[in-house]
């Protein structure tokens, strides 16, 4: 080790390489033609070529295999009962963007008690995901650190940028390569230009350093990518999913010359991260969409088998948020059949 440029890094071990993974753990043919149909199904949503509802709702992290197997499940169950109207898919965020320190995600600290088993963490979530994928569950995450695609991404329908990377230009390079569509959030000081200028740069070409499958350093040429899109997450101090909101970034879209799709994410700052605030939000969105504003195409939501969250420690409730305090099972579930009414 260079002692000179290396004095604060403590160890360092190898990881399996991305194709390593997937030989172990291999996507069967009919779960990648189902991601597949997935995809395409929700580019026409986006659009507008598919008149359905896109809800994307999960736990704002997961850290329970056997309660996100539970919360699965139903997930099904309402699946079947709305999907003539409404496009569900799935969150399963494995990565957690911290502002300060904190837990960093199952794929990070699987077994939560910082000893930081990444190669064990990888393999859970990737099992978890062909789990979904054999339920013919579509799937969304949050991509934040650019070598985990490589290892995931074959299985994911949705993934998103956060409101703290949507600047990065690694990120914006990143999904340029991507083949699922990706939402770009605004950044936490409410900024939607942001998200516009990541979009536009997303849908270009570009060439970039990463991780390719063989686990060597290597070159990546892009040809961008076109089903970016806009995510309205509120900002630290005011939330942004009213009408006025929704006016202002469908003009700036336009103006832009970028397709007029906005999902607002009912979370973060339009909760002010109080869950039930998550069902006002839904609703004020889904009515705007009622009287005819194509241009509202889904929302997020973060929703678990209980409502809250709770801390990190010797005993925890199963299916209680360890991040983001989620809207309860019961709660989520009469929102999205009450959506699918009105729709």
């Amino acid at each position: 080790m260079n002692k000179v440029y290396n004095v604060n890094i403590v160890s360092q071990s190898p990881l399996p390489t991305p194709h390593e993974i997937h030989t172990e753990l291999p996507i069967p043919e009919e779960s990648e033609s189902f991601v597949e149909d997935s995809r395409r199904q929700l580019v026409d949503i986006l659009n507008h070529k598919d008149d359905r509802f896109l809800v994307i709702a999960g736990p704002c992290s997961i850290n329970d295999i056997p309660s996100a197997m539970e919360y699965a499940e139903r997930f099904k169950k309402l699946q079947q009962k709305v999907s003539d109207k409404i496009f569900l898919i799935m969150r399963t965020y494995f990565e957690k963007p911290r502002t300060t320190i904190g837990w960093k995600g199952l794929i990070y600290d699987p077994r939560m008690d910082k000893s930081f088993q990444i190669e064990e963490g990888l393999r859970i979530a990737r099992k978890l995901l062909l789990q979904l994928a054999e339920m013919k569950i579509p799937t969304a995450t949050e991509f934040l650190d650019p070598i985990i695609p490589q290892y995931l991404c074959d299985l994911i329908t949705w993934a998103a940028i956060g409101a703290r990377t949507t600047e990065s230009q690694t990120h914006r390079q990143m999904a340029s390569g991507m083949s699922m569509p990706i939402g770009f959030k605004n950044a936490t000081d409410g900024s939607i230009t942001i998200a516009i200028d990541a979009i536009k740069t997303a849908a270009a070409q570009h060439s970039f350093l990463g991780v390719i499958n063989d686990g060597r350093t290597g070159i990546f040429n892009t040809k961008g990518n076109p089903n970016c899109h806009i995510v309205l997450r509120g900002s630290s101090i005011d939330p942004n999913y009213g009408s006025e909101y929704i006016a202002f970034s469908r003009e700036l879209l336009r103006k832009a010359g970028l397709n007029q799709t906005i999902v607002v994410d009912c979370s973060h700052g339009n909760s002010h991260k109080m869950p039930k605030n998550q069902i006002k939000a839904a609703k004020d969105v889904i009515s705007q969409r009622c009287n005819g504003d194509r241009a509202v195409t889904g929302i997020m939501l973060e929703s678990y088998l209980i409502e809250g969250r709770q801390e990190i420690g010797e005993y925890m409730v199963p299916g209680l948020s360890v991040t983001d305090a989620c809207l309860g099972w019961d709660d989520t579930e009469e929102l999205i059949l009450s959506a699918y009414h009105s729709l």
